[in-house]
This record gives structure tokens, C-alpha cells and sequence, in this order.
């Protein structure tokens, strides 16, 4: 009987621990578009530095009907990922979107 209170504080710290050690949450927001419409070309948008930000460039938005410029803009740097551009890319006989995300390096 002297063991239970010693059984649940250990469980109880386990559960804790598990916790804080969890790897922070990420989500990635994954969009697969894939039109028979080949996109414009991409236009190319002048962007000065600033520190603390990378330039997210504007895409190709496939509305159902035509595609429309979505302009780029600054993202946030996160430590130890490196953002990924949206891209458009031939697939079979079609077009299929990659939206931008980031990439542990």
C-alpha cells in the first residue's frame, strides 16, 4: 500500500516530462492545384534587404476560371529553415502548384 502514492508521482512525472520535451507544433499548408492552363510567366518584383526577413515572391493564382498575380512579400526569418518559393510545374499533360513553405535545413 506504501508503493501507490510512489507509483502515480512517478507517472505523474513521466506525463510531465513528456511535455516539455515535445517538439514544437508545425504545421505546413500544403496546396496541390493541377490546371490544364499553363501560368504566365513569372513576373520578377525589385526588393531591397531587410535584416530579419526574407522576400516571399509573388505567384500565379489559379482562380478556376484564369490565373491571377498574387504580389510577394516579406516572411519572418525562422532560424534554421530556409523558405521555399511557390511554384508551378509541368505534370503529365498539366500544371500543378506548390504553395511556398519552409524547409529545415
Amino acid at each position: 500500500m506504501t508503493m501507490r502514492p510512489w507509483v502515480l508521482a512517478a507517472a505523474v512525472a513521466v506525463a510531465a516530462l513528456g511535455t516539455v520535451h515535445a517538439p514544437p507544433a508545425q504545421a505546413r499548408g500544403y496546396v496541390d492545384v493541377s490546371v490544364r492552363v499553363a501560368p504566365p510567366p513569372v513576373r520578377y518584383e525589385r526588393v531591397r534587404v531587410r535584416p530579419g526577413y526574407v522576400w516571399a515572391p509573388g505567384y500565379w493564382r489559379w482562380t478556376g476560371r484564369h490565373h491571377v498575380w498574387v504580389g510577394g512579400h516579406y516572411v519572418r526569418v525562422r532560424p534554421g529553415y530556409a523558405y521555399v518559393a511557390p511554384r508551378w510545374y509541368r505534370h503529365g499533360p498539366g500544371w500543378r502548384f506548390n504553395d511556398g513553405h519552409w524547409a529545415r535545413r
